[in-house]
């Protein structure tokens, strides 16, 4: 799980070299600012990413970088399970077939 801090901080001391573009999994554009260093663009750009980083909400870091965060990933089960249960319940009633209900239950199970 990748850090906010540690990212900002590899950003301020070493982003011209694209030291957080490496934290971050972003290998491709780390190489990128490895290979043109030596024209300051790289440091430039990474002065502007330092600050997009500090005022980057923590939700969406951990959405970038982290794919989601874990509470998210417990909310989606937590919703997953209300809509089975709700499945359930339109099937009991008769408003969905057994077919559709099977359908839709494999999908809702496939998400978790």
């Amino acid at each position: 799980m990748k850090n906010k801090g540690a990212a900002i901080l590899l950003c301020f001391f070493l982003g011209g070299f694209g030291a957080h573009k490496f934290y971050l999994g972003q290998i491709g554009l780390g190489v990128l600012y490895l290979l043109f260093c030596w024209t300051l663009i790289p440091g430039i750009v990474a002065f502007f990413e330092f600050f997009m980083l500090i005022f980057t909400p923590d939700d969406e870091f951990n959405r970038r970088f982290n794919r989601g965060s874990q509470s998210q990933s417990y909310t989606s089960a937590k919703d997953s399970t209300s809509a089975l249960s709700d499945l359930k319940q339109l099937y009991d009633s008769g408003v969905i077939t057994a077919e559709e209900y099977e359908e839709k239950r494999k999908k809702l199970l496939k998400n978790l």
